[in-house]
């Protein structure tokens, strides 16, 4: 059977379970990528993608305005981003998306549905982004912000964006408010 391996640099170098220096190999198990395998006890560590979950949120009968924070942490400091963070232990995406959302911005909100779902493979992670509607365009944003403020289409800082899938689900966001329909939009950011 041929087969292409794909490896990235792991970051477990410990067994979890006894915590002896793992081994970097197939498993004899049938698998086919490589994985932390501990060669005292037998426990093989998998490594899965990060998801990111957020919301953009959007103020306005027509929904015409979003609501953008400026990073006030690394990465990207000092760029603009829509609330959005790692999703934690025991919550949904949409409990996530929700809890970034009030820590990032200060903001409350109505929570609609999944807007995109955007795979980026070379940092292994998944960016799942809700629309929300504003209850109110009062923010108090937390520590990670240094400024939370609504945008029109045209008063969005393109050039200043912190990240890829940022700018792909605005760029989403405004083209299904003209069509008057929002989709679920599902991509690959290379």
């Amino acid at each position: 059977m041929a087969y292409t391996l794909v490896m990235h640099r792991s970051l477990i170098k410990h067994c979890r379970a006894c915590g002896t220096p793992v081994e970097h190999r197939v498993p004899d198990d049938g698998d086919t990528k490589i994985r932390a395998i501990c060669p005292l006890c037998g426990t093989i560590h998998y490594e899965n993608p990060l998801n990111v979950v957020g919301t953009v949120p959007y103020w306005g009968p027509q929904g015409e305005q979003v609501l953008l924070r400026k990073r006030n942490i690394e990465p990207c400091f000092g760029k603009w981003t829509l609330p959005a963070g790692f999703m934690e232990l025991g919550e949904t995406t949409a409990e996530g998306a929700v809890r970034e959302t009030q820590e990032e911005a200060g903001a409350e909100i109505a929570l609609e549905g999944l807007f995109t779902v955007l795979n980026v493979t070379r940092v292994s992670q998944v960016h799942f982004y809700y629309r929300a509607r504003l209850l109110s365009p009062q923010f108090d944003p937390g520590f990670e912000t240094q400024e939370a403020r609504l945008f029109h289409e045209h008063e969005i800082p393109w050039e200043e964006l912190a990240f890829r899938t940022v700018r792909e689900t605005l760029q989403r966001y405004f083209d299904d408010r003209r069509r008057g329909v929002f989709g679920i939009h599902a991509g690959d950011i290379a």
